[in-house]
């Protein structure tokens, strides 16, 4: 709920894409005809809030259908485009009548900061939609059923970007393996001295360190093209070493090519 506290400011401030998020959450219970008009697209909805963000979350938003909303969505402004927050200003501060400005100043000695901020915000924010109304070019608002037939096409664009952020997670994953498995035949002897050591201890827990050290030299040996040396390296160890039938089985289950004199 932390998250979300920013929420109310940004409403206050005249931000409406919460307000448009909580549409979207009707859509998701299915409250909505498919000839419904949709409310004014606010802009900014492909860049939300981390606030916003929190709230599509909690309103568990499908994020194919926010995208497709999105669509018409204006990109807000840049503040380099718009110009600074006190040139924005200066035109309806000169136009605010004496009166009224007092009236904020003693909210202000009152100590109603918050207050006189919400209301000369709003009041601006009234006065430049009135001013720009007829320089804007407003989106045309979507049928429901308009904004549908584009979520297929995002859940396409979503689901191949997944796909190749998990086949580049597991490109990484085998990168990473195969230079594990090549560092062990660099130090073989080493790598079947410790298993040999494992072994010795004759515990459950000391076989199966031993045993995911003996799949991953078998993989490594797999790899070189090796899996005769595997096999002769095995024979010697359990030539001189532990035969307790947890530890065959362990092998035997495993399918290595490895069977016990009876």
């Amino acid at each position: 709920m932390t998250r979300l506290l920013p929420v109310r400011d940004e409403l206050l401030g005249g931000d409406a894409r919460p307000l448009y998020l909580g549409w979207l959450a009707r859509l998701g219970n299915d409250e909505l005809h498919d000839d419904e008009i949709e409310p004014p697209v606010p802009a900014g909805l492909q860049a939300l809030t981390p606030a916003q963000v929190a709230l599509a979350e909690f309103l568990m938003l499908d994020a194919d259908w926010l995208a497709a909303a999105a669509e018409a969505s204006p990109s807000l402004l840049a503040p380099e485009s718009s110009g600074s927050e006190d040139s924005r200003f200066d035109p309806w501060l000169r136009e605010l009548p004496a009166e009224e400005m007092r009236a904020k100043l003693r909210m202000l000695l009152q100590g109603r900061s918050r207050e006189a901020e919400r209301m000369l915000r709003n009041a601006f924010l009234k006065w430049d939609k009135g001013r720009n109304t007829k320089q804007l070019n407003l989106p045309r608002r979507r049928r429901i059923s308009e904004i549908e037939s584009r979520v297929a096409s995002h859940r396409a664009i979503r689901e191949k970007k997944e796909q190749e952020a998990r086949q580049a997670t597991e490109a990484r994953r085998r990168k990473v393996r195969t230079r594990y498995l090549t560092s062990l035949l660099e130090q073989e002897d080493t790598a079947w001295s410790s298993i040999d050591a494992q072994l010795r201890r004759t515990t459950g827990n000391a076989y199966d360190q031993a045993f995911q050290k003996l799949q991953d030299l078998a993989a490594a040996y797999e790899n070189a093209r090796r899996d005769a040396v595997f096999r002769r390296r095995l024979a010697q160890l359990m030539s001189s070493r532990d035969k307790r039938a947890a530890w065959l089985a362990r092998l035997q289950k495993a399918g290595y090519l490895w069977q016990p004199k009876s």
